[in-house]
This record gives C-alpha cells, structure tokens and sequence, in this order.
C-alpha cells in the first residue's frame, strides 16, 4: 500500500488558490475551470501561468463541460487536443475519466488519452464514482495504466464512501495511488486516513468573499442559476491548507 508520503492535492480555479495551495504546503493542485460543474478544462493561459509561477505540481483537467462522462466524437478530439497542448505547456500531468453509455470504463478512449499524456502523471477522476460496477472500474484503470484515481468511493462524498475507498486501496493500493476526494475536510482526514489508508487527499479549502462590485443587478444571474451569485469568488482557504498539512504530516 502507497502511503509512504501522503499527498494533499487542492482543486484550484483561480491563480489566487494556485498560490494558496502552494503557499500553504499542498503537493499540487489540480487546475479546473467552472466549479459549479465539478470542474472543466481551464484556459489555456490560466494553465500557463500556473505552471509559470508554482514550483508544486500541475494537474490539469481534461474535461469538455459538465455532464456525464460519455463524449461524442468532437469532445473527445478536443479532450486529445487539449492533451497536446498541455504537454507543450510541460505541466505534471492530466486528469480525465471516458466512461460507456453503461457505465462501465471506456477503454478504447481511456488508453489513447494515457499513450497521448506520454510521460505525463494520469489521473483517473470521479467518473469511476459513476460507474456500474465500481471494483471493476478500478482495475479496469489500474490496467490501462493512470498513475491515480480520484474517488468518493461510488457515493456524494468520500466519508459516505469510505468502504469502498477502503476495498480499492487494499485491493489496488501497490498498484496505483487511491486519492479520497468529495467532503474531504481538517474535521474527517484522519478519520479516513485510518479507516481506508488513502495515498492522497483532494479538496478544494473553500472560501467564499464578497467581490469588489458595489453596483449589483438583481434582476440578472449571468449562468441562468438563481442559487449561483454573480457577486461571490470562491477561493481556497490557506489556513484550512496549513491545517490539513499539519493533519497529514502527523499521520506518518
């Protein structure tokens, strides 16, 4: 079982959380766009700067919009291009998940995407927790090759699913690094820790601050969701980050 050197992974938005991340002792950071959705491919010059201005790791998401994880013959040359281009940029890595209209593990797409990332660290992310068969799933990945899995072990979040977690981190944790993520907090990481023995720990220190508008419409809502202020940012916290730290590194 991987748990030599436990990882902190923060999901990142903004160069702000970038640098909170960094800043706060995190091993990396997976780059997103669009939180509301559970993340998407980032710009391509957010992904720049980021790999310009943070010594840390840099993983990027490899996903054309929200959704389901089953693509059509367009987003999935685009998901290869947005690999290309991620390799020009020289990050550590992408972070996909290509499932089948029956819930089961694409392979045929997944193992292109892993040869394309070349050298490139592959993570396979919470599309396994979409999965029909969730054991299956995690060897079907451990054979195409990712280097992790991202997962709240087939339900909303990680304590829900800390069974299973445990099950693929007993069964796969020599072969590939288990990273628990959904609900993860300072309040439940040791509690997982030794319940499941996770390789890593992924989540986002959220913290939500007012932005700097003063005039504010409150007649329009710009993504058409009402519940979705147009006046919020979110941001991850660097205390939270420093605490989780701390958390972790006595966990060894």
């Amino acid at each position: 079982m991987i748990t030599k050197n436990i990882q902190l992974e923060i999901c990142t938005y903004n160069m702000e959380s970038c640098l909170a991340a960094q800043n706060g002792g995190a091993n990396r950071v997976e780059l997103c766009a669009s939180m509301p959705e559970g993340g998407i491919t980032p710009s391509y010059a957010l992904i720049e700067r980021a790999k310009k201005d943070l010594s840390i790791d840099v993983m990027v998401m490899i996903r054309p919009r929200g959704g389901d994880f089953l693509y059509s013959d367009y987003e999935f040359e685009i998901m290869q291009r947005d690999v290309e281009i991620c390799k020009q940029i020289g990050v550590k890595g992408i972070v996909f998940g290509i499932l089948t209209a029956e819930g089961k593990v694409d392979k045929q797409r997944n193992r292109i995407l892993v040869e394309a990332a070349g050298d490139l660290q592959t993570c396979f992310h919470r599309a396994i927790d979409m999965s029909e068969d969730y054991m299956s799933a995690a060897r079907d990945i451990v054979d195409l090759g990712f280097t992790r899995i991202l997962t709240s072990g087939a339900y909303n979040k990680a304590m829900q699913g800390i069974d299973n977690i445990k099950k693929v981190c007993d069964e796969f944790g020599d072969k590939i690094e288990i990273m628990a993520g959904s609900g993860v907090n300072c309040g439940n990481i040791k509690d997982m820790y030794e319940a499941a023995h996770p390789s890593a720990f992924h989540f986002s220190a959220k913290k939500i601050i007012s932005g700097g508008m003063t005039y504010r419409n409150p007649r329009v809502s710009m993504g058409g969701f009402g519940e979705v202020s147009e006046y919020d940012i979110a941001l991850s916290d660097i205390n939270e980050i420093k605490r989780a730290k701390q958390i972790i590194d006595n966990l060894r």
